[in-house]
């Protein structure tokens, strides 16, 4: 267990591993991750069993059926774990990369090079997926990293690191590269974001609050990721059933998770159509409907099935993570448009509409790091965007945005080859 005294030391270490990472060859980064892969299949009854006594501490402690999604690992996620390994082993690295190569009028030949970052710092709540995606994309770019997961999730955690330093031992590659803080105290997270100068990058993952106090108090560079306050906007033209599709997956495909619907905007126009189907296809599930003024009316004259009742003013603008959503009628695309930008999080938005200058609008006007046509906002997620896996999704603008892949753990630095030249 890593005490206050020893963090910084743990950082060190870490350090001294990211020096030896960045030199190794891809041939060898790549061997480890396709190991690790093997051990997620071969080992998966020990991180099932462990994370079967998290789960049961999470539903005896009460915890939201939401939370415990997140939580649970099972065979079939545990084995698209181990995939999403194998498909980050198949990648490109980007260390070494050369681009903007030129020649300058002196003869010295400019390039920039892509290098690691060095060490990261991971900070994530529930989700012990985290523990591998975060481990192989540091891996595969030369990045060393330093784990804190949520006490909810410790012997997952736990289990799936040992898999992965068991891994680099028998590649013998420091297992330093990879270490978990195993201390539940909180303020292991405040001393690990003041750790300036020993960890290169913080990633939040989690709710506002550690997102929020991360961004507070870190004096190291913070990429926050994960808060998703996500809309679809059903426009006046749209295909009433591929936006009832589109609408039903982004919120129920798996609710607990940040790129899931949390408001449904839809013009008055189709309203009265589509908000009934929308009520009877939610009954299922059950998705309870929490909508405007109009969006009751429309349901209650219509007979309509619940679960709904009027939204409270702090509906819209809320992550829900369950089967819950904000609805609202609106009069035109400018609204919609508006009232994403007051409550939205620079997350996932998209739109249902038949016209083009409705769609071209929609993504110009729309500030978010990802804007989808005619499609799911559940598609934000690096694996789907063909980046392997993802340590987070940046809703900010600097360094990177969006699902944070291998290029995305990588820097730069200018490389001159010159034949002598001197400056005048």
């Amino acid at each position: 267990m890593l005490e206050i005294e020893t963090l910084r030391d743990t950082a060190q270490r870490a350090r001294a591993a990211a020096t030896v990472l960045a030199t190794l060859g891809t041939d060898v980064r790549d061997a480890i991750l396709f190991d690790l892969s093997e051990r997620l299949r071969a080992r998966a009854g020990a991180v099932l069993e462990a994370n079967a006594s998290d789960v049961a501490d999470a539903e005896s402690s009460g915890m939201e059926e939401a939370m415990i999604d997140r939580l649970r690992l099972t065979p079939e996620r545990l084995s698209g774990i181990a995939s999403d390994v194998r498909r980050i082993v198949d990648l490109p690295d980007p260390v070494g990369e050369e681009f903007d190569a030129r020649i300058l009028p002196n003869g010295l030949r400019l390039s920039r090079r892509r290098v690691p970052l060095g060490v990261i710092g991971v900070i994530y709540e529930s989700r012990p997926n985290v523990t591998i995606d975060v481990s192989a994309l540091c891996l595969k770019s030369g990045n060393a990293v330093i784990l804190r997961g949520g006490k909810e999730a410790r012997r997952s955690n736990e289990s799936l690191a040992r898999l992965v330093q068991d891994a680099l031992s028998a590649h013998g590659v420091t297992p330093d590269a990879v270490q978990m803080v195993h201390d539940p105290d909180r303020r292991r997270i405040g001393e690990m974001v003041r750790m300036r100068g020993e960890i290169d990058l913080i990633v939040p993952r989690g709710g506002a609050t550690l997102i929020e106090y991360v961004r507070e108090n870190a004096q190291v560079p913070v990429v926050a990721g994960g808060l998703g306050v996500c809309h679809t906007y059903v426009h006046g033209d749209a295909d009433l059933a591929m936006a009832l599709d589109i609408v039903d997956n982004a919120k129920t495909r798996r609710p607990s998770v940040c790129n899931t619907l949390d408001t449904v905007l839809v013009h008055v126009s189709v309203a009265g159509s589509f908000l009934p189907q929308l009520a009877r296809r939610w009954a299922g599930p059950p998705v309870e409907i929490r909508g405007c003024d109009r969006t009751i009316d429309i349901l209650r004259e219509n007979n309509a099935p619940g679960p709904w009742r009027p939204a409270e003013p702090d509906d819209f603008g809320r992550e829900f993570l369950a089967l819950r959503a904000a609805v609202k009628v609106v009069d035109s695309l400018p609204e919609a448009i508006e009232h994403i930008r007051k409550y939205g999080s620079g997350h996932s938005e998209a739109i249902v509409t038949d016209g083009y200058q409705a769609a071209t609008d929609f993504v110009n006007a729309i500030d978010a790091a990802a804007v989808y046509v005619n499609a799911s906002t559940g598609f934000t997620d690096g694996a789907e965007f063909g980046l392997g896996a993802e340590i987070g999704i940046s809703t900010q603008k600097f360094h990177a945005r969006g699902p944070l892949g291998l290029r995305e753990l990588t820097s730069y630095k200018w490389v001159g080859l010159g034949t002598g030249q001197i400056r005048p």
